[in-house]
Order: C-alpha cells, then structure tokens, then sequence
C-alpha cells in the first residue's frame, strides 16, 4: 500500500441544500486534481 505525506492531505465538508451542485463541486476538484480522468454522470 502507498503511503502518504500527510503534510500533502486536506480534508474538506461540502455542505449545501439540495440541488446545489455539491456532486459537480466535487467531481470537479477530483478531476482538476488528476484523481479523477473524466466528468460523469451522478449516477455512475
């Protein structure tokens, strides 16, 4: 298993009403950090 610099970790809360957009808030930084190689849908 890989570890991690734990200097190099952030945790964040979204926290919003409903239909705000947190999951594309979300998907978003995950692909503008490279964890993530495509936007989806919600339901994949």
């Amino acid at each position: 298993m890989e570890t991690a610099d734990m200097h190099r970790i952030r945790n964040i809360g979204i926290a919003a009403h409903i239909d705000a957009g947190k999951t594309t808030l979300s998907e978003a930084m995950l692909f503008l950090s490279g964890k993530k190689h495509r936007f989806g849908e919600v339901d994949e």
